[in-house]
């Protein structure tokens, strides 16, 4: 039995005033390329969950945050590896996202986020977003 690597990811839901989400596209040298996807990345060794996020966000679309609340975790295993998604709903942040390492990037409303477009493990958070009454 293969044993598959496991990577502990913490992601941002960037939220506009206006409810609009800011989401990144994979690069095209990276796993699951083309697909949509939230802000964040690895938590590195000695790194807390809360610090992952404030580096990825910052290292990625330039923002300080003010406040992240926890949304939920998601595990989930693909053919090559098993992952562990920690989300936050980003509400209060410092500067304008934008696309530092060049990807593709957009606001789009949450109504218009499409689970197909993004990783399969993203899919119970979107379902989560759209269930969302702060923006209905």
């Amino acid at each position: 039995m293969k044993i598959l690597k496991h990577v502990e990811i913490a992601v941002g839901i960037i939220l506009s005033q206006d409810c609009q989400i800011f989401i990144t596209q994979r690069g095209e040298h990276s796993h699951l390329a083309g697909f949509w996807e939230f802000p964040g990345g690895k938590v590195e060794v000695n790194e807390s969950i809360a610090q992952t996020l404030a580096r990825e966000l910052l290292e990625e679309v330039d923002i300080h945050i003010r406040d992240a609340q926890f949304l939920k975790t998601v595990e989930y295993c693909y053919s090559d590896r098993c992952i562990t998604i920690h989300a936050y709903l980003v509400e209060h942040w410092d500067g304008e996202p934008f696309a530092k390492e060049g990807q593709v990037s957009r606001w789009t409303d949450i109504a218009d986020l499409n689970a197909d477009e993004f990783p399969d493990a993203n899919r119970s958070i979107i379902e989560m977003l759209k269930n969302m009454d702060k923006c209905l």
